[in-house]
């Protein structure tokens, strides 16, 4: 290699640095941001798991809980100014049925803003803190809004609904399964994260709660939810992804 090439690929080298650096910066920024979020909202909303009034008059209502958790998410995210390159969009109630999803997170590109990768996300919480049967109120709602709509209903659960959604987008949507305290474990949140759950609906697989929660039979090993959004930035092509996080 002569003095030339070496100068070519000493410059070659040095556009590699100055470009790759902002976005793993940016990356890693959003990251760490990201995890004080969802650790001010996880955090805020177990107290509220845990909580036993001596008296059995208060309740949080499975509602409430969700509430609590994605007001502490927005609020924490709008005073670190992360709304600028990770969005969280609340569905709206007949989002909600019509989806599937509670709320959607996206990381958002530079400088279109248009969402690079999505996160639907859905609540379930313990079946002693439901209120009513919400899978049938749900459906009977979601009928009656697809026929003022003029559109054809599309039988299925909640879930169903938003890993169709997903699949929809495409493979750099993901559907996110929050538990809100599960058996044996009432004061902890949990989720499971995939983009390959449509593979089940095409088996004829019911996709429900009670399906999701197989999942973590047996797991011991959960990532962060840092480590969840490190593994979707970091992502390369449209192979499947699942995994179990633990988010407190």
């Amino acid at each position: 290699m002569n003095q030339a090439d070496l100068q070519n690929e000493s410059k070659t080298s040095i556009f590699r640095t100055i470009w790759c650096k902002p976005n793993k910066v940016a990356s890693l920024n959003l990251i760490r941001l990201f995890g004080d979020c969802i650790q001010a909202a996880s955090s805020r909303t177990k107290d509220y798991l845990l909580f036993r009034d001596p008296e059995s008059k208060f309740h949080p209502s499975p509602s409430t809980l969700s509430e609590i958790f994605l007001m502490t998410y927005i609020q924490r995210s709008s005073q670190l100014n992360l709304t600028n390159i990770f969005n969280c969009t609340a569905m709206t109630p007949e989002q909600r049925i019509l989806l599937g999803a509670h709320w959607v997170w996206a990381v958002l590109d530079h400088p279109s803003k248009n969402p690079r990768i999505q996160i639907a996300v859905q609540v379930f919480h313990l079946q002693e803190r439901e209120e009513e049967n919400l899978e049938e109120l749900h459906l009977d709602v979601y009928s009656k809004i697809m026929h003022m709509a003029g559109m054809e209903v599309v039988n299925g659960t909640q879930a169903e609904r938003m890993v169709g959604f997903c699949s929809s987008i495409g493979r750099d949507c993901y559907a996110l399964f929050l538990f809100f305290g599960r058996k044996n474990d009432e004061g902890n949140i949990y989720g499971l994260l995939s983009n390959n759950l449509q593979a089940a609906v095409g088996k004829c697989v019911r996709i429900d709660q009670t399906f999701i929660e197989h999942f973590f039979k047996g797991a011991k090993c959960f990532v962060t939810p840092s480590g969840m959004l490190q593994a979707l930035v970091g992502k390369e092509g449209d192979d499947p992804l699942t995994m179990l996080v633990k988010f407190t």
